[in-house]
């Protein structure tokens, strides 16, 4: 079926749900009340924000081997917590390097500056379709700042929804309000899959022109920062950073066996080890 036949049914199929939506009392999306919580998940089947009363995030101190990530995207978000411009930002790279720990991190660091009316909102990838009813939402409250932000976003080869989040970012006749930044966390640095990409390039009359579309999307973020899984000395770096922060005692072999059971070495993995030799010393995290 071409891109324009889909493109319709789309459209009609959006139109259909906005009108049962309008039916059955559902509409528009809700105000929520903002003193509820700094965090927020977004429930697109019923167009509303739900607070998050304690996000599961470490201290930044704790995150090894992304110092220099870590400051640009600090950087970067206090540039708009405090209402200067700022960039979208795409963390991609390994599972597991500390993506999306760093973007909640970073958010759980400023929330301690009251300042800062700051909030973050998780919106998941399978409901990117409804984002222009958040951002209707978010549009209205200029005195507070949002990072709208979505883990592990791809797109398959059947999805054109990444329309939605490409028109947002830039290009859109309404785009992204000024108090709303966008960052997201992918195992793709483009966001959809390698054959899908060729696949484009391969029917395209213009092999070039192919691809461009849905390239474009991730050239759309301004930043793009790289994650990676680290060496042997970084992670046993890890190791003693998180042992010291609660207290454990660790040994270096067992975290390297633990590694090498999980095929490589990154923050994830680390921090599981950590969790495992708390539970063994019978202490919490």
């Amino acid at each position: 079926m071409k891109d324009t036949q889909l493109d319709k049914i789309e459209y009609y199929l959006a139109r259909m749900t906005r009108a049962m939506e309008s039916n059955a009392g559902i509409g528009y999306a809700r105000m929520p009340d903002w003193g509820d919580a700094t965090a927020w998940l977004w429930q697109a089947h019923n167009m509303s924000l739900r607070p998050v009363p304690q996000t599961d995030s470490l201290p930044i101190d704790l995150l090894v081997g992304i110092d220099s990530q870590a400051k640009t995207l600090l950087d970067n978000t206090l540039q708009f917590a405090k209402g200067y411009a700022a960039n979208n930002a795409l963390l991609w790279g390994a599972r597991g390097t500390g993506k999306s720990s760093l973007v909640k991190s970073i958010h759980n660091k400023l929330d301690d500056d009251p300042s800062l009316p700051l909030h973050m909102i998780e919106i998941y990838r399978e409901d990117m379709s409804s984002l222009p009813y958040l951002l209707s939402i978010l549009r209205q409250e200029k005195a507070v700042r949002f990072i709208l932000y979505c883990d592990d976003l791809s797109f398959d080869e059947y999805d054109s929804s990444y329309k939605t989040l490409k028109a947002v970012l830039d290009g859109g006749i309404e785009g992204r309000p000024d108090n709303v930044i966008i960052y997201a966390t992918s195992n793709r640095r483009h966001l959809l899959p390698r054959n899908m990409m060729e696949n484009e390039r391969s029917t395209a009359i213009h092999k070039s022109e192919g691809v461009e579309e849905k390239v474009s999307l991730s050239d759309r973020f301004g930043l793009w920062l790289g994650f990676y899984n680290v060496d042997q000395d970084n992670y046993l770096k890890m190791i003693h950073n998180y042992a010291n922060h609660y207290d454990l005692k660790v040994n270096d072999k067992e975290a390297l066996e633990w590694a090498t059971t999980r095929g490589n070495r990154s923050g994830r993995v680390a921090y599981q080890f950590i969790q495992h030799v708390a539970g063994q010393q019978q202490k919490t995290l």
